[in-house]
């Protein structure tokens, strides 16, 4: 299965991205982003690449540019954000393989010990607790996925709660 990992930023931090490249005509020079941010370039480059693997910006050369759909998440309210992130997130292989995991239980859940199981099977060389909580942190933004912490179970969101 060929499944990328999801780079490790948060959510919180690619709309302040957007909103900045919004704000800048839709382009910026990866190194003023960076200072304007104040990110570690590490870091930058992981807000980068997470808003790229979502579809909303593009990288030639040193310049980062905002998609058409960047620009509507930018500007969107918190209902349109929301709605587009998900169609985004559902397209990514990771998010597909994990929801199709999660579908075929009969309650829809499993402990985070599983999920990190399954994360360690089909993304060997990377860490299965960033990238458990990367899904939660992206998945709960977009009303796919929870976590529910004191029992440690991991869900689809369906408008559920959990006992």
């Amino acid at each position: 299965m060929d499944v990328d990992p999801l780079p490790l930023a948060e959510i919180s931090r690619i709309l302040g991205l957007l909103e900045i490249l919004d704000d800048h005509g839709g382009r910026q020079d990866i190194y003023k982003l960076a200072k304007e941010l104040q990110f570690e370039s590490s870091d930058l480059v992981d807000v980068i690449r997470g808003a790229e693997t979502l579809g909303l910006v593009t990288t030639p050369g040193g310049d980062v540019d905002i998609l058409e759909s960047g620009t509507e998440v930018a500007k969107g309210d918190a209902n349109t954000i929301k709605a587009i992130l998900r169609s985004r997130m559902l397209e990514i292989p990771l998010f597909q393989y994990v929801k199709g995991k999660l579908e075929e239980e009969e309650d829809h859940q499993m402990p985070r010990r599983k999920v990190e199981e399954l994360l360690t099977q089909i993304l060997p060389t990377y860490n299965p607790e960033e990238q458990f909580l990367g899904l939660v942190n992206w998945g709960r933004y977009a009303e796919i996925f929870g976590y529910n912490r004191d029992h440690d179970i991991f869900y689809l969101d369906e408008g559920q709660t959990l006992e």
